[in-house]
Parts: structure tokens; C-alpha cells; sequence
């Protein structure tokens, strides 16, 4: 029978833990470039601009992730086709702001972020952070 010695247990240990020390610091790594990927993504606009129309549908949708998830009818002449405008909006405060313009010409102002992974932070790209009414129309 073969038995170890102390300093052969204590060998195999820090062996052990000497192999598991790369994977945690990969894992870490790893960890760290998807949270700064996200703060980018989330923080980065690539465009950003303002739209007018009249919000056609504005409603709060997600299985998981709850957004509000808009259509603007963006019409230029009477008689042309109306081209939809697809938004999203986190702040609560603008969507109730949306809600209660409803029917009126209002212009959005809204950021293009590029690059989220999921739905889950919205249907579309763009991202609406200010509404306000067109005086004068209706």
C-alpha cells in the first residue's frame, strides 16, 4: 500500500486550485466586457433626431421586459401614404406624457442605439425621450 505524505496532499491541492485560478480570472474577464459592452450600447447613441405625426398606437408589451412600444403616422401631404415611425419609451413620465396627447400632432425627439442584444430593452431602435404638441394643428 501506497500512502502520501503531507507535502504530497498539499502538492495536489495547489495544483488543483493553480488550474481553477485561470478559468475565475477568464470568467471575471469575461464578466466585466459584457457589463462595459452593455454600458456602451445603453449610453452610446449612434443618432438622434425628432419625428412629427400623430401617435397612432402606444401600448406597454413584454412577456419579461416591459416597454412601452409606440407608431407615429408621419404624414407629409393630404392625400399620401402615412410612413409608421416605430419608438420606444422607458420613462414613465413621457409615456403618460404620450398617452394623454393622443389624437393631437405632437413632435418626439429620440436617440438611435445600435447593438442591444435583446428585446428586452425594447422592440426597436429608437428610443424616445421627449414629446411635445404641435401648437395650432390637430
Amino acid at each position: 500500500m501506497h500512502s502520501q505524505t503531507p507535502s504530497q496532499t498539499i502538492s495536489r491541492a495547489s495544483r488543483q486550485r493553480g488550474k481553477a485560478l485561470p478559468i475565475i480570472i477568464g470568467a471575471l474577464i469575461l464578466a466585466l466586457l459584457v457589463a462595459a459592452y452593455f454600458a456602451i450600447v445603453l449610453n452610446w447613441s449612434y443618432s438622434d433626431g425628432e419625428r412629427a405625426g400623430y401617435v397612432q398606437k402606444f401600448s406597454r408589451k413584454g412577456w419579461i421586459c416591459k416597454t412601452w412600444e409606440g407608431d407615429l403616422a408621419l404624414v407629409n401631404l393630404p392625400g399620401q401614404l402615412a410612413e409608421i415611425f416605430h419608438f420606444t419609451v422607458h420613462d414613465e413620465a413621457v409615456a403618460a406624457q404620450i398617452n394623454a396627447e393622443m389624437g393631437k400632432r405632437v413632435t418626439v425627439h429620440y436617440d438611435q442605439r445600435i447593438g442591444l442584444p435583446t428585446s428586452c430593452f425594447g422592440d426597436t431602435r429608437y428610443f424616445v425621450d421627449q414629446v411635445r404638441v404641435v401648437e395650432g394643428v390637430r
